[in-house]
């Protein structure tokens, strides 16, 4: 047995680090406020007996698993379920995370009344709002059905009270940073606290095969709040994603046991409510019916999903001697190095330019496949040369000029020729400088 000069009294719960004395910081995973006391160890070693198995948990072949038990049912949110990978399974626990603000509760209650609408019991569980709240956003957005019940909680004994008296088909818990239990020392969002309400949570949905939503708030660096034992213990996390400034919500899982984790859903936040989009690709483009130069319409993946947007630039002559590099929603540092590539690879003039590039609709480009739609909005301003209506461009440029292969550029084509878009310049041309005279005079 250790000594007790030698014991490890103290752990973090994230990580599992221990230390002889207290520390307000973990030294391994470096969070803050994780180190708590542990029980002193006896150094005795006990062997667990074997328990009874009964018939109805006993071990069976996976040939004799039915998997029509676990199939999956629509919500009534075709975008949603196109990110669950169907819709909802019986017994999963889905985990939603978001900025503040950004519309989960919003999209939440929208899942709950189209499940509702369809003769389901649904229970939804508030700990930040209370009921009459949550009627009149409910009443704003055409979300009141009788199958929907409200209730605000913020003990866990009360939740799992409501979920016995109400016996929902679909749990919604919003949020696990507000509910706690009377059991575990702490306040509600502790670690040990968000831990054992979603074990206890977990329990319920795996017993009796019922499916539960969980809010889960951020931290200011966008990671979930709480220990990451809880991204491990549920069956699928979504993060739902937007900028304030703009209407257009995304919804992407980043684990699903149900399904693929590529799959991107779009949403349009509006004054009555969320509503699903469909087809977003419009969303991105602003054309007239007189071609502007600098404009270039590029095909970009979100997930498996080929969207269509448009790069828009501005070039205009400077005379400071640090001309100006604007950027909205493209990587700034990308953007010189294309400038860079342009001038030397190119013969195009920018140095002595102020520069503008900005995307339409409020959509952000960060893969490298928008370098060649951003190149040639470039060389259209400068040149003044406006880029045929039917023409897409997608490809990665190199330090060298040369154009590299992007992945998807099957979805991408197909989503391109579904919009109209007949002519395309890609990795097929070689190089920058041919891309731009291919695409400037088509």
């Amino acid at each position: 047995m250790a000594s007790p000069k030698n014991r490890n009294d103290f752990a973090c719960t994230e990580c599992g680090w221990t230390t002889a004395k207290w520390a307000g910081r973990c030294g391994e995973c470096q969070a803050w406020g994780t180190v708590q006391e542990i029980a002193a160890q006896t150094g005795i070693v006990r062997k667990a007996k074997p328990a009874v198995i009964l018939a109805s948990s006993a071990a069976r072949s996976i040939s004799e698993i039915d998997a029509g038990k676990v199939a999956a049912t629509p919500t009534g949110v075709a975008e949603f379920d196109r990110v669950l990978g169907g819709g909802l399974v019986a017994g999963a626990v889905i985990l939603l995370s978001g900025e503040p603000g950004v519309g989960k509760s919003t999209l939440l209650l929208d899942v709950a009344a189209k499940v509702a609408s369809a003769d389901r019991r649904v229970l939804y569980v508030s700990g930040e709002e209370s009921v009459g709240q949550i009627r009149l956003r409910a009443q704003r957005t055409n979300s009141v059905t009788p199958e929907l019940y409200l209730a605000a909680e913020n003990d866990l004994s009360s939740v799992l009270g409501q979920i016995d008296a109400v016996t929902p088909e679909l749990i919604l818990v919003d949020s696990v940073q507000t509910i706690a239990s009377a059991d575990i020392d702490g306040a509600a969002g502790m670690p040990s606290q968000i831990r054992e309400v979603a074990a206890s949570l977990i329990s319920v949905a795996k017993e009796r095969g019922i499916p539960v939503i969980l809010v889960g708030h951020v931290t200011k660096d966008g990671s979930i709040a709480g220990p990451r034992v809880l991204e491990h213990l549920v069956d699928v996390v979504c993060h739902f994603e937007g900028d304030r400034q703009t209407s257009l919500r995304f919804i992407r899982s980043i684990k699903n046991r149900f399904g693929p984790t590529d799959e991107v859903g779009c949403f349009e936040m509006t004054g009555e409510g969320i509503s699903e989009v469909s087809d977003p690709s419009g969303l991105f483009l602003s054309r007239g019916n007189v071609p502007v130069s600098g404009t270039c319409v590029t095909v970009t993946m979100e997930g498996r999903r080929a969207l269509i947007a448009e790069v828009q630039a501005l070039v205009v002559k400077s005379g400071a001697p640090q001309p100006r590099r604007v950027t909205n929603g493209v990587d700034s540092s990308r953007v010189s190095m294309i400038l860079a590539v342009l001038e030397r690879r190119a013969g195009l003039r920018l140095s002595d330019h102020d520069v503008y590039v900005s995307t339409v609709g409020g959509v952000r480009l960060a893969e490298p496949a928008a370098d060649l739609a951003i190149a040639l909005a470039l060389a259209s301003a400068v040149q003044d040369k406006p880029i045929a209506h039917n023409l897409v461009a997608y490809g990665e440029i190199s330090l060298a000029g040369e154009i590299r292969k992007v992945n998807g550029a099957k979805q991408r084509a197909a989503e391109a020729s579904r919009l109209g878009f007949v002519r395309s310049v890609d990795s097929e041309v070689g190089d920058v400088k041919a891309a731009l005279a291919l695409g400037l005079n088509w």
